[in-house]
C-alpha cells in the first residue's frame, strides 16, 4: 500500500507561527479526515505524543533551497559564438575559446582539424547539425583564466536571458 503525505509545513499547525531554517520541528501522522495526515508542530508547541497518532519523528527545517541558475542551452550558446564570431572583436577572443570548448564537450560542436601558422593554433570546428564552419584561435589558457571566462560567460548569458 502506498502513502502519499505532504512534505514539511511552512507553518506549526498548532500555533500557526511559520517554522524557520535550522528550527526542531515534531513531525507526526495520524488519521484524519478519512485519511493519513501529516501534522508539524514546533518545538514550543509541543507537548506530548497526541491521541492517534500513529508515527512520529523530528526533523530539522532545512535552509531554502538556492534559485537554480538557467540551464545553459547549447543552441542558444552556439547562437551566441555565433554572434561573438561575427563581429571578429580580438577582446573577445578567450571568451569565444571558452565557448567553443564547452559546445565541444556538450558535443554540439565537433572537431575537425586544427592548422598553425605563425599568427598561432586555429581550432577548425563545425556545429553537430551543420553549423559553420568555425575557426577559433586556440587561447592556451590556464585552468585559472577558464574558470574566470566561464563566470563571465554566465553572467552575460544571464544577462541576455533577463533581458528578453
Amino acid at each position: 500500500m502506498d502513502y502519499h503525505l505532504k512534505p514539511l509545513s511552512k507553518a506549526c499547525a498548532i500555533c500557526e507561527e511559520p517554522l524557520t531554517a535550522g528550527e526542531r520541528v515534531h513531525s507526526i501522522v495520524k488519521q484524519q479526515h478519512g485519511g493519513l495526515e501529516r501534522l508539524d508542530i514546533c518545538e514550543e508547541c509541543w507537548v506530548a505524543a497526541p491521541d492517534g497518532m500513529i508515527a512520529h519523528w523530528q526533523c530539522v527545517v532545512p535552509e531554502p533551497e538556492q534559485k537554480r541558475a538557467a540551464q545553459l542551452d547549447p543552441d542558444s550558446m552556439l547562437a551566441y559564438l555565433e554572434q561573438l564570431v561575427e563581429t571578429a572583436d580580438p577582446e573577445q577572443d578567450k571568451l569565444k575559446y571558452v565557448l567553443a570548448l564547452f559546445l565541444l564537450q556538450k558535443r554540439r560542436l565537433k572537431l575537425d582539424g586544427s592548422s598553425g601558422s605563425d599568427g598561432g593554433e586555429f581550432l577548425q570546428l563545425s556545429g553537430s547539425r551543420g553549423e559553420g564552419p568555425f575557426e577559433i584561435r586556440n587561447q592556451q589558457l590556464t585552468d585559472a583564466e577558464i574558470n574566470r571566462l566561464q563566470a563571465e560567460l554566465n553572467r552575460c548569458l544571464e544577462q541576455e536571458w533577463n533581458a528578453a
